[in-house]
């Protein structure tokens, strides 16, 4: 027997999950999961950050918007703090210093934003080796992000709410109808008046299956690793420390410092895999900017983080497929950015009015639309 929703969300990574949490509060919602469990793809395997200088306009617009979620979750939510304070530091080579000038010439207004030499460089890291960097940027807004309690909390806040999760459930096929969309998943027929489409990097494939436009969106993958941190370290004062040209960042994680070479591969969707080049790389940047010798790998992993052309989140209503929502292209900004986009979405979906707040930070009902891309 077909079951009847007046919403179905495809994907139940960070975008789907906290959107559906959002939805849920108003109307019947689906969540469709084609893994054992939510999350298994590019939101298990982010090591994110809270950094509000970090990314494109919009995304910046949506990380500072979500601010006051992230510092003052609602009760009952969590049953610990999603921020933990760290700062971000980028460190720049003689012949990288024009790219420090711009990047502070693009953050002039932000007070947690500054220009620092190379002898306060190494008081915040002196793990990097003297005469390595030249100068730097210390932005001592940023904070790590327990994922997992994030992602946790929308799926329990969506539980409350009535909402319906179903897992292992592969989309098999979409129909269009009148007022909504039949969503065959093999087993079962599902049918629901609005289809949101945060499948991430099966987004575009979910877009073809319901003739919606080609959003271009492309996979690409990101390289990560931890090792044993020197026993000397102190890392609970120690900032994430990235090349100013996102060669390379470091940081720590728990007991371990998480190194990646900050790649961006193009890759088909799939359950991506370390490559062995890139860990090399990795390595050898690493090495080369640090006193450190990796001898031990403790655990390396990879990761899809999925963009269109200008870089910026797609979250609108499709122009060639009716009552088909696109939820896609977060790239690696998702986790940051997932409380304001997630009611940005969800006001759109709705029929809603903005709320105050993400208008205050620049955002109106088009500036994260398909037409942009077309």
């Amino acid at each position: 027997m077909t079951k009847n929703y007046d919403i179905a969300v495809i994907g139940a990574g960070i975008a789907g999950s906290s959107v559906a949490a959002v939805l849920a509060e108003h109307a019947s919602v689906l969540l469709i999961e084609k893994e054992q469990q939510p999350g298994y793809h590019s939101t298990g395997r982010s090591a994110a950050m809270y950094i509000p200088s970090y990314g494109p306009p919009f995304i910046q617009a949506l990380t500072k918007a979500s601010g006051e979620f992230f510092k003052d979750p609602p009760s009952n939510f969590c049953n610990t703090s999603l921020l933990s304070p760290r700062a971000e530091m980028l460190i720049a080579r003689t012949d990288q210093l024009a790219a420090i000038d711009l990047f502070m010439q693009a953050h002039a207004s932000n007070s947690n934003v500054k220009k620092i030499d190379a002898d306060e460089i190494q008081s915040h890291c002196p793990l990097l080796k003297r005469g390595y960097a030249a100068a730097g940027i210390l932005d001592t807004s940023g904070s790590d992000i327990d994922v997992n309690a994030l992602h946790q909390g929308y799926l329990k806040k969506f539980k409350q709410h009535n909402g319906t999760l179903i897992l292992n459930s592969h989309v098999n096929s979409l129909k269009a109808e009148t007022g909504g969309w039949i969503i065959n998943t093999g087993s079962e027929n599902y049918t629901a008046g609005i289809l949101v489409n945060a499948a991430g990097a099966w987004a575009d494939e979910i877009g073809l299956m319901a003739s919606a436009e080609n959003i271009g969106l492309q996979p690409m993958r990101r390289t990560a690793l931890t090792i044993n941190a020197p026993a000397r370290l102190d890392l609970s004062s120690m900032p994430l420390v990235a090349d100013i040209d996102e060669a390379f960042y470091i940081k720590p994680e728990a007991q371990y410092l998480l190194l990646s070479p900050a790649n961006v591969d193009p890759m088909p969707p799939c359950d991506v895999q370390p490559d062995e080049m890139d860990i090399a790389v990795c390595i050898d940047e690493v090495e080369r900017a640090f006193d450190i010798e990796v001898r031990t790998i403790v655990r390396s992993w990879a990761g899809l983080r999925s963009f269109v052309s200008d870089k910026e989140p797609v979250a609108g209503f499709s122009a060639q497929a009716d009552n088909f929502f696109w939820l896609a292209a977060q790239g690696g900004y998702g986790i940051q950015s997932c409380p304001a986009l997630s009611r940005y979405a969800a006001s759109l979906i709705l029929g809603n009015s903005l709320p105050h707040d993400l208008i205050k930070f620049g955002l109106n009902t088009d500036s994260l639309g398909v037409g942009r891309l077309l």
